[in-house]
C-alpha cells in the first residue's frame, strides 16, 4: 500500500499541473499534504515537515540561483552574449555554421537560465539564417540543444543545482563530469541532427528579429568570455585543488571556502559588476536595476524548488524512501537508468524539466547511500530523464513553434526528436562515465 499512496500522491501532483493547470509551486504544495496523509503522517506534523523540508532545500540554493540570475542578466543587458556569439561565427564561417551556433548555446548558455537564453540567441540565430539564406530550424536547432543540455546538466542552473543540494554531491565535480558528457550530447542532438533537417521549413515572424547592438556598444571578447565563464573557472579549479591539496595544508581552508558554489557566484558577480558594468560606464543605479528585474524572473523558480524540498521531505518523514530501498534491492536494473526512467515519464507526463528532476530526487535522494552509485552521476542521469521528449505540455515546445513559425508535425520532427536525442544519448554518456569513476 505504501508504494500505491506513493503513486497516488505523484498522480495528484500531474493532474494538477497537466490537468487543473494549476502553478507548480501550489501544487507541490497540495501534493505534499495529500502525501502527508496518505502515508500517514501525523496532521499536526505534516506543516513542519513541510517547512523543514522547504527550509533545507532552499537554504543551499538562494544564493546560487540568484545570483547567476544576477550574472546571466548582465551578460545579455551587457552586450557580452552578442559580442561571443559573433566572434564564434565569424571564427567557424558559413561551413561550420552549426557547430558555431552549437557552441555559443554553451558559452551563454552556462550563465543564462534558458528562457532568458532562448530569447536572447533564437533571434540571432534568425539573422544568421536571413543572412546565408538557410532554414531557421537547421541553425537553431544546434543552439537549443546547446541550451537544452546546459539547462538540464549543469550546475549552476537550478534544477542541477537543487539536485546536488539534495544528493550531497560536489558541485565542481557535477560540473566537470557534466562538461565531458555535454560536449558529444550537443554535437549528436545539435549539428548532426540539424544536419538532417536543411529543408524542414520555417518563416520566423519579423517580431523575434534579433535588435543588434552596434559594434562600438560591446564589451571586449576576452572580458566577454572571461565574465560569462568565471563561474566554470573558479568551480573546476577549486575542485582541481581541492582533490591535490592535503587537507592540513594552509591554503586548504581558503581553497575550500571559494570552492563554496555560492562563494563562487557572489565573486563573479561582484567581478561582473565591475568588467562589465562600472568599467564600461554602466552607473550603480542601473545595474542594481538590472539585478532586481533579474530576481523577478527566477522568483517562481525558487518557490518551485522549495515545493519540491517540501514533497522529497514528506516522502523522507514517512519512511517510505525506506520501503522504496528495500523493494529496489530485488530490481534487477542499474540505479543509474532507474533514476532517468523515473524522470523521464515524470517529464512526459509533466511537462517541465524542473519539476520532473525534482520530484523524482524527492524519492531518490534518501536511498542515494545504499544505492551505490556516485551522486555527481546521478545528478547528471536525472537532468537527461528531465528532458525526454518535450510535447504539448512543456512551454519550451511552444515557444519553438512560435518563434519558428513551424507546423505540429515539424515542431515534433525537430524540437521534440532533439529533446530525446539530447535525454538518450546524455544517459549513454553517464553510462560510460560509470565505467572510469
Amino acid at each position: 500500500m505504501t508504494i500505491l499512496f506513493l503513486l497516488l500522491s505523484i498522480a495528484v501532483l500531474v493532474l494538477l499541473i497537466v490537468w487543473a493547470k494549476l502553478n507548480p509551486f501550489l501544487s507541490f504544495l497540495i501534493s505534499s499534504i495529500v502525501a502527508g496523509f496518505l502515508l500517514g503522517i501525523p496532521p499536526e506534523q505534516i506543516a513542519g515537515s513541510i517547512q523543514k523540508g522547504m527550509g533545507n532545500l532552499l537554504g543551499d540554493l538562494v544564493i546560487v540561483i540568484v545570483m547567476g540570475a544576477m550574472l546571466g542578466k548582465l551578460v545579455a543587458e551587457s552586450g557580452a552574449a552578442q559580442r561571443i556569439a559573433g566572434f564564434l561565427m565569424k571564427l567557424f564561417g558559413q561551413k561550420h555554421i552549426t557547430w558555431a551556433m552549437s557552441l555559443t548555446g554553451l558559452v551563454v548558455g552556462i550563465p543564462l537560465f534558458y528562457n532568458v537564453g532562448f530569447v536572447l540567441l533564437v533571434p540571432l540565430a534568425f539573422t544568421v539564417a536571413y543572412q546565408y539564406r538557410i532554414s531557421a530550424v537547421y541553425v537553431g536547432i544546434p543552439l537549443l540543444a546547446a541550451l537544452s543540455v546546459t539547462h538540464g546538466f549543469l550546475p549552476p542552473h537550478p534544477s542541477p543545482a537543487a539536485l546536488v543540494a539534495q544528493f550531497d554531491a560536489n558541485m565542481g565535480l557535477t560540473l566537470l563530469y557534466g562538461m565531458i558528457i555535454t560536449i558529444p550530447t550537443v554535437a549528436i542532438a545539435g549539428p548532426l541532427f540539424a544536419s538532417k533537417l536543411k529543408n524542414i521549413k520555417a518563416e520566423p515572424l519579423k517580431t523575434f528579429q534579433a535588435e543588434v547592438k552596434e559594434e562600438k556598444d560591446l564589451p571586449g571578447i576576452g572580458n566577454s568570455f572571461f565574465t560569462a565563464l568565471l563561474p566554470v573557472f573558479l568551480l573546476v579549479t577549486t575542485t582541481i585543488l581541492n582533490l591535490n591539496i592535503s587537507p592540513q595544508s594552509t591554503l586548504a581552508p581558503i581553497i575550500s571556502f571559494i570552492a563554496d558554489p555560492g562563494m563562487v557566484m557572489l565573486i563573479s558577480v561582484l567581478i561582473a559588476t565591475y568588467t562589465l558594468g562600472l568599467k564600461r560606464g554602466f552607473d550603480m543605479k542601473t545595474l542594481m536595476d538590472l539585478y532586481t528585474h533579474a530576481t523577478k524572473d527566477i522568483a517562481m523558480i525558487l518557490l518551485i524548488v522549495a515545493g519540491a524540498g517540501a514533497l522529497k521531505q514528506i516522502f523522507s518523514d514517512s519512511g517510505v524512501s525506506q520501503t522504496i530501498a528495500e523493494g529496489l534491492q530485488s530490481w534487477d536494473i542499474h540505479p543509474l537508468i532507474l533514476a532517468w526512467v523515473i524522470t523521464a515519464i515524470i517529464r512526459v507526463c509533466v511537462g517541465s524539466a524542473t519539476v520532473a528532476g525534482l520530484t523524482t530526487a524527492g524519492i531518490i535522494a534518501p536511498l542515494v547511500a545504499s544505492m551505490n552509485v556516485d551522486p555527481n552521476l546521478l545528478v547528471l542521469s536525472i537532468g537527461a530523464g528531465s528532458l525526454m521528449f518535450s510535447h504539448f505540455n512543456d512551454a519550451g515546445f511552444w515557444m519553438y513553434k512560435e518563434f519558428f513559425n513551424v507546423s505540429i508535425k515539424d515542431t515534433i520532427k525537430t524540437w521534440s526528436v532533439m529533446e530525446t536525442l539530447v535525454a538518450v544519448f546524455g544517459l549513454i554518456g553517464v553510462l560510460i562515465l560509470d565505467l572510469f569513476i
